[in-house]
């Protein structure tokens, strides 16, 4: 897909909820959670879902951003087209 596509494509895209319920993890690791949360700014629900993305963009899915189209930049550190 040419670089034109996929930015009329992501510019189409439209929102959807993901609805995550409570998981029981360590103590420990739930403070380094939202610890990193905390220091990136952002809530821990929004930090799972940037490095599920991360994940995701490594294993080879495209997709236009997270929140928004283009909202991350892994298109920039990937190296991917």
């Amino acid at each position: 897909m040419s670089s034109n596509a996929s930015q009329n494509s992501a510019s189409r895209e439209t929102k959807g909820f993901v609805m995550l319920r409570g998981a029981m993890v360590m103590i420990s690791f739930r403070d380094s959670l939202f610890d990193a949360a905390n220091r990136a700014g952002v809530t821990p629900n929004e930090y799972c879902l940037q490095a599920a993305a991360e994940k995701l963009w490594a294993s080879g899915r495209q997709f236009a951003g997270v929140f928004a189209p283009g909202d991350t930049d892994l298109n920039k550190a990937g190296g991917r087209n």
